[in-house]
């Protein structure tokens, strides 16, 4: 189940009726409900399903997220088990890490995940050691420390996409 932040404002229109605007904060950003009255409001915030939300997700991340992959061309691959690693130049194992989490979807992934797809991309790593050290270094947290999930800080994209990428497609371009 997807959990949402909701915040409930009431504001004032030009005409003074009043009107019940809902922001609720999901993954990509924020959704506004708005209504006339109580029960206009509650009929609304009906039809934002999960499904609604899974679909809006979707084509946000589509348009957010695919130009920032262009960098990764000929350097890792989306398959269907998710991104593997498939330049050749040498990268350290925090360096690939990185990358998958970089090309994952919402930028997160769990160390047996992760593990899996270096694994597919051919490195072996030990991966939950790695990810202690790259969140001593700063470059993955736990976005909820109650899930296994680990996620890229922005210091962390910011490292990969202007020093590895940029190294990698420097050394094959």
């Amino acid at each position: 189940m997807v959990k949402h932040r909701c915040r409930l404002r009431l504001v004032e229109v030009k005409d003074y009726m009043a009107k019940i605007r809902v922001h609720i904060k999901t993954g990509f950003g924020e959704i506004e409900v708005e209504g006339d009255s109580a029960q206009e409001l509650l009929d609304a915030l009906k039809s934002v399903t999960p499904e609604f939300v899974g679909e809006v997700s979707g084509l946000v991340s589509s348009k957010v997220v695919a130009p920032g992959r262009a960098g990764l061309e000929g350097v890792v691959e989306l398959t269907t088990e998710g991104p593997v690693v498939t330049t050749r130049e040498k990268l350290s194992h925090y360096e690939a890490i990185g990358l998958i989490l970089l090309a994952s979807e919402r930028r997160t992934g769990t160390a047996s995940k992760i593990g899996d797809l270096l694994k597919s991309s051919g490195i072996k790593s030990m991966v939950p050691a790695r990810l202690n050290e790259m969140t001593k270094r700063g470059l993955v947290f736990k976005p909820d420390p109650a899930r296994p999930e680990f996620k890229l800080t922005m210091q962390g994209e910011k490292w990969i996409e202007d020093e590895v990428l940029l190294r990698l497609n420097g050394a094959g371009g």
